[in-house]
């Protein structure tokens, strides 16, 4: 229970890895926040596999591309656990469809931008103000942010490298208040991400070019961030750290 009595906010924790990363979270002792987007029966889901541990959580609906979604998720909150704040975890993103620059318009640009960097940043500076000394934030990038992304994912590799140079950024501004800010770029991890948008064959190629010859697990990802989220990682800041079953070194 490394987590005992802090509060964990994870956007996008309906399902996927953000539902992993709620759930250890709340393993470790965390009262979880958990926002949804697609689906209440996802939100409500989490909710209901953290309370059978013994847990508490809440699920609260927002998108993370509006503002004044973002300030409810803030008074949600407040209003469950208080005005403090130990944990943020920006998971929500998405890819959407692949397309070539050819078929990009100005509409899917904003789409994969706002959904993927800007509820990031916006969520970020919505929740800093309940962040003290001692608080984590982790942020999702890619693994396609640093080698840009399969065919047809140029934009969303865009996002995603946008994400790792804003950790970096903000882990220089709010260090001297003792926040953290890291950022994970996972590989190929076994999630509807890929069931959706990935060919299985072009899976199993990249499963057998790790060096672990397998794609990630969900809860492999939630395990580091609960690692970051902790005390063991005081000393950790600024960094994207690669989780991908060695396909790619840093």
């Amino acid at each position: 229970m490394k987590l005992k009595g802090r509060v964990a906010v994870v956007t996008g924790g309906g399902r996927d890895i953000g539902r992993a990363v709620c759930i250890k979270l709340a393993k470790e002792g965390a009262k979880v926040v958990v926002n949804y987007f697609d689906s209440e029966e996802h939100g409500a889901e989490t909710v209901k596999q953290i309370e059978a541990l013994g847990g508490q959580a809440i699920a609260v609906f927002a998108d993370v591309t509006k503002l004044s979604d973002i300030d409810n998720l803030v008074e949600k909150t407040k209003d469950a656990f208080g005005s403090k704040v130990d944990i943020l975890v920006n998971v929500a993103g998405g890819l959407f469809a692949r397309k070539t620059l050819s078929e990009v318009d100005e509409s899917f640009y904003n789409l994969i931008m706002d959904v993927n960097f800007k509820s990031v940043v916006f969520v970020t500076k919505a929740f800093a103000p309940l962040l003290g000394k001692g608080s984590s934030i982790v942020n999702f990038a890619s693994q396609a942010g640093r080698d840009g992304g399969g065919p047809g994912a140029f934009l969303y590799a865009s996002s995603k490298g946008a994400v790792s140079t804003f950790t970096r950024g903000l882990a220089k501004e709010l260090g001297p208040l003792g926040i953290r800010v890291n950022a994970l770029n996972p590989g190929m991890i076994a999630t509807k991400f890929h069931d959706d948008f990935t060919k299985e064959q072009v899976r199993v190629n990249v499963a057998n070019a790790t060096a672990l010859r397998r794609e990630g697990m969900a809860e492999e990802v939630a395990d580091l961030v609960a690692y970051l989220a902790g005390d063991e990682s005081s000393f950790l800041t600024g960094n994207n750290i690669d989780i991908n079953g060695g396909l790619a070194f840093s």
